[in-house]
């Protein structure tokens, strides 16, 4: 059957068109790991991995496996839960590229945007920006921030990247250079000293180091996640913190005083102030029963990408539960991690210097010290809003005040949350 001469010329461009896409798709990926600048040079070495070998197009020391070994990992916690804690259990790693709280940036400009135009973007806009965004940044994209930094920044430099300082990598040449005397990072020295940030260096940086970790409160529930747990390009490991609702509650009232004032004039006089606003702890508990709900109830798109941790069990045996979270995810603990879980988890009272973000603390200690300061009316409360939340997360109630201040008898019980393998 003969061909016209619009057929043949249509097949040609068709072929045409698959071979230019495939070579696209070489070269992106050649560039992602070397990109066009000095920083691969051979006389750059970040930790254990050198430039030199990522520039060849190698991950490490895991470069000879013939399968992908570059991890995604997602720490998805609610605020005051120990996720500062747990994020640095990654931050430490030097072949692990960590990120502090990025959604912060997209949540500032919903926040700021005019009432009428508030109003009109649904809690889906906003997941979506989210999901846009950890794509972006798991990708080592972090010049896709500049859509949601104000100000702007000007030539991929910014110095208002939120909490810099909680980023080893961001605070390492060649992205900062500064003697901070001893190996561990600061982080409000960091913030002070490193100029602005290089976003397009710093993509680079991520690129460098075999794996991305970020740590996020900001998303509601693990189902809003979905759409990132089946990216077949993303070998995607979420870490879900959870902790007793009721240490929760009393870490918040202990940090964000304005806006726990009433639950504090409460808790000091015991008379119930009418301004209590008991959503700030019930939407809470909510979202941690329908999270956990759902990976507990082991979904086939979170077959092997699914681990429940508790707070109080990481912070009571910090290094057995760090070997179990990086078992899951397929790596090792790393020395300067277990260095960092040594230094950070004996601290004495003074060490902290009273920063509310502080990870350094004596954690055995304070894992259930909330039964201390917190009311029995109070706690009574809290047991009634999230009974459910309770008795699904393994944590006991209290039927007396005298219950409640033996910390001799711990809350949490013994449950295992085997991960979803």
């Amino acid at each position: 059957m003969e061909c016209s001469w619009k057929t043949i010329l249509l097949l040609v461009c068709a072929s045409l068109g698959i071979q230019y896409t495939a070579i696209r798709s070489l070269t992106a990926s050649i560039n992602s790991r070397c990109p066009g600048t000095d920083i691969c040079s051979p006389h750059f070495r970040l930790g254990k991995f050198s430039w030199t070998s990522l520039c060849s197009g190698m991950t490490g020391p895991q470069a000879n496996d013939q399968t992908p070994t570059r991890k995604h990992i997602l720490i998805f916690a609610t605020t005051r839960s120990g996720s500062s804690f747990l994020g640095q259990l990654f931050n430490q790693h030097p072949a692990i590229f960590y990120l502090y709280e990025p959604l912060y940036h997209v949540q500032q400009v919903f926040a700021n945007s005019s009432t009428r135009v508030r109003n009109a973007l649904d809690r889906r806009a906003l997941l979506g920006a989210h999901r846009d965004l950890l794509s972006n940044l798991y990708d080592c994209n972090l010049n896709f921030l500049e859509n949601y930094m104000k100000p702007t920044p000007r030539d991929h430099e910014t110095a208002a990247f939120f909490r810099r300082g909680a980023s080893n990598a961001l605070c390492e040449p060649p992205l900062c250079h500064w003697d901070r005397g001893s190996k561990e990072v600061i982080e409000h020295l960091c913030a002070r000293r490193c100029r602005a940030l290089n976003l397009t260096l710093a993509s680079q940086v991520c690129r460098a180091r075999p794996h991305v970790a970020i740590k996020t409160v900001r998303i509601p529930e693990i189902k809003d996640i979905r759409l990132l747990s089946d990216d077949p390009r993303l070998d995607l490991k979420i870490i879900h913190l959870v902790r007793d609702p009721r240490g929760i509650l009393a870490s918040r009232m202990g940090t964000f005083t304005e806006n726990f004032r009433a639950w504090k004039i409460w808790n000091a006089t015991g008379r119930k102030p009418h301004s209590v606003d008991l959503s700030q702890i019930a939407t809470t508990c909510n979202d941690l029963l329908n999270s956990a709900g759902t990976g507990l109830s082991r979904p086939p798109w979170l077959r092997g990408k699914y681990m429940l941790v508790r707070y109080e069990e990481l912070a009571r045996e910090p290094f057995k539960k760090t070997a179990e979270i990086y078992h899951f995810i397929g790596l090792d603990v790393d020395s300067q991690v277990k260095r960092w879980i040594l230094h950070n988890t004996r601290a004495t009272s003074g060490s902290a210097r009273n920063y509310k973000y502080t990870t350094t603390r004596n954690s055995s200690a304070t894992a259930e010290n909330w039964r201390l300061n917190l009311s029995f009316q109070i706690v009574q409360t809290v047991q009634q809003l999230c009974n459910d939340t309770l008795n699904q997360l393994g944590y006991q109630l209290v039927q007396s005040l005298k219950d409640l201040r033996n910390l001799s008898n711990s809350l949490v019980e013994p449950k295992i949350f085997a991960p979803f393998l």
